[in-house]
């Protein structure tokens, strides 16, 4: 069952706070209402190194779960180069800037964003 819109506006609030709080750097919001089922959001955002990424990725686990949002899986905290949160309404990819930039999922799913707001 899907979470109102008002429940995943304010997880995704929580997210981008929660990443900011931990200097996550270049964060972008993708709205994918209407280009997806999987998710209504997703969020991508860079740490300097993969001890940052994985850091950033267990506060959100934590924050999220304290927030009563429940439980949240992860993929690719081992390596930290490339996490993936999966919160259910919300999706957080969390990079290191080389993998990012590789990767490049804001041209698949949000080619509008300007190349400066993702570094």
């Amino acid at each position: 069952m899907k979470a109102r819109k008002a429940d995943v506006a304010k997880l995704r609030d929580l997210v981008e706070e929660i990443l900011s709080d931990d200097k996550a750097e270049n964060l972008v919001s993708i709205d994918l209402a209407g280009k997806t089922s999987f998710a209504d959001y997703m969020i991508i955002a860079s740490g300097r190194s993969s001890r940052q990424v994985v850091a950033m990725a267990d506060h959100l686990k934590e924050g999220i779960k304290e927030a009563g949002y429940g439980a949240v899986r992860m993929e690719g905290q081992t390596g930290g180069d490339w996490i993936l949160v999966d919160a259910g309404d919300i999706v957080v990819h969390l990079f290191r800037p080389e993998v990012r930039n590789f990767y490049n999922l804001e041209k698949i799913w949000a080619p509008d964003i300007p190349v400066e707001m993702i570094g």
